[in-house]
């Protein structure tokens, strides 16, 4: 087909992602059960390989490479497969009428041998079941035979078409319940509350992920935010005049290891807490799509989650905070006790240019009483010279005065000499 301009080339992949992880339209009466599987962020080969054993095990067409989602009729049930960041999600559907909702579950149709060696490990896992519009009416001592006689949430939603309640709890096969009723709602509406109650049951487990990181974390923090104080209160009663000795050196070292301590918390902690505000946005969003209504003596599911997700997230928060507010303090701390070493080092090399200047003044002095010395002593010699060549000279009838010559030679010889040296010294300064 003609193009009539020219296109982007990430054009068509950006229009996809807004398509990208379509809900799965349903008609009640339906089942299923949901699993977000933890993989970490370098498993998705792995997780596809994986899901494509279970396609030839089921006769079913394979994923294509690179894909991050995948939804096939798989003949006892259909597949729902999503990859994500650091997990997978498997929702495995059957269609048709159930006497009880939560016996005999789907996930129990797929092969086991294939669950087990799943790559990563189970965080959510739910077990849902979609009541049609026509069944029976539940009151409430049937709903909590349901749930075992726990706490049941619960909340009218999209509009008031759709019923949902659960105990949000684990049961004895590890998955927790959900139980939906069909009050007309479309097929779209169904496939989109199942989709947006599985991401409500996953995600706050993900969120809550960073909530024991941070409670481990919380002593080895304290330990160390008492040990800047104690470096600071060190410091302020530190004499800033004092000598060398002040410690200074010592103060900036244990802190240099505290800041390595603070980074390595900072490393273990960025990702998780990070990724807890996005899932925790995540649950609220698909809290508010929901658009929950009061059943009269149920609380909803925001506000049930709201009660505990809320202050767990703000604790996570409070810890990121002190991190980074741990790692400030030390840059500011580290700068003041650098500055006062540079100070010191500034002031020893002052004395010590000090030390220098007075050495090189005594030697200048020694060097004037030794050129003195010298002029005297090459005078001496000169002088003994010119009397050897007197005397010789003497010796074979010349007439001279040997010790008189040698004496009005001494201060001619001694003024040459000496001027001889100060224009060597001249010459040797003007070259310096």
């Amino acid at each position: 087909m003609e193009r009539y301009v020219k296109e982007h080339p990430l054009r068509e992949q950006l229009l996809l992602e807004v398509h990208a992880r379509p809900f799965e339209p349903m008609t009640a009466p339906e089942r299923g059960s949901h699993i977000a599987i933890l993989t970490g962020e370098l498993a998705e080969t792995e997780a596809a390989e994986h899901l494509a054993e279970l396609c030839q095990l089921m006769d079913a067409p394979p994923p294509t490479p690179d894909v991050k989602h995948y939804s096939q009729d798989m003949g006892p049930f259909r597949l729902r497969w999503e990859q994500h960041t650091e997990f997978c999600t498997y929702t495995f559907i059957q269609a048709g009428a159930f006497d009880h909702p939560f016996e005999n579950p789907v996930i129990g149709m797929v092969p086991k041998d294939w669950l087990v060696t799943l790559p990563g490990e189970a965080l959510g896992a739910m077990h849902f079941a979609m009541e049609a519009q026509d069944a029976a009416e539940r009151d409430g001592d049937n709903l909590a035979q349901l749930f075992k006689g726990d706490l049941i949430v619960g909340a009218l939603v999209s509009g008031g078409d759709g019923q949902v309640w659960s105990d949000l709890r684990m049961h004895d096969d590890r998955f927790s319940r959900v139980l939906i009723r069909d009050r007309g709602m479309s097929q779209n509406q169904a496939g989109r509350l199942v989709q947006r109650i599985a991401e409500v049951n996953a995600y706050r487990l993900l969120a809550l992920l960073a909530l024991p990181l941070a409670r481990d974390l919380s002593p080895r923090i304290r330990e160390v935010d008492a040990a800047l104080a104690r470096i600071t209160q060190t410091l302020a009663d530190t004499n800033p005049d004092a000598s060398e000795d002040s410690g200074e050196r010592a103060l900036l070292e244990e802190l240099s290891g505290l800041a390595s301590e603070v980074e390595k918390i900072g490393g273990l902690t960025s990702y998780r807490f990070s990724a807890a505000e996005a899932y925790r946005d995540i649950v609220r969003r698909r809290l508010g799509e929901l658009r929950q209504e009061r059943i009269k003596g149920l609380q909803t599911f925001s506000e049930f989650l709201d009660r505990r997700l809320a202050p767990a997230m703000n604790s996570v928060r409070s810890t990121a905070e002190r991190i980074e507010s741990l790692s400030e303090r030390m840059s500011r701390v580290g700068s003041l006790i650098r500055a006062r070493v540079e100070v010191q080092i500034e002031e020893q090399n002052r004395d010590l240019l000090a030390s220098m200047d007075r050495r090189a003044q005594m030697q200048f002095r020694l060097q004037r009483i030794v050129e003195g010395l010298s002029v005297v002593a090459i005078t001496y010699y000169m002088a003994s010279m010119v009397k050897f060549i007197l005397t010789a000279m003497a010796e074979v009838d010349v007439p001279v005065n040997a010790t008189l010559g040698t004496g009005i030679s001494v201060p001619i010889i001694g003024g040459l000499i000496w001027w001889a040296m100060r224009r060597a010294q001249k010459a040797l300064g003007h070259e310096d």
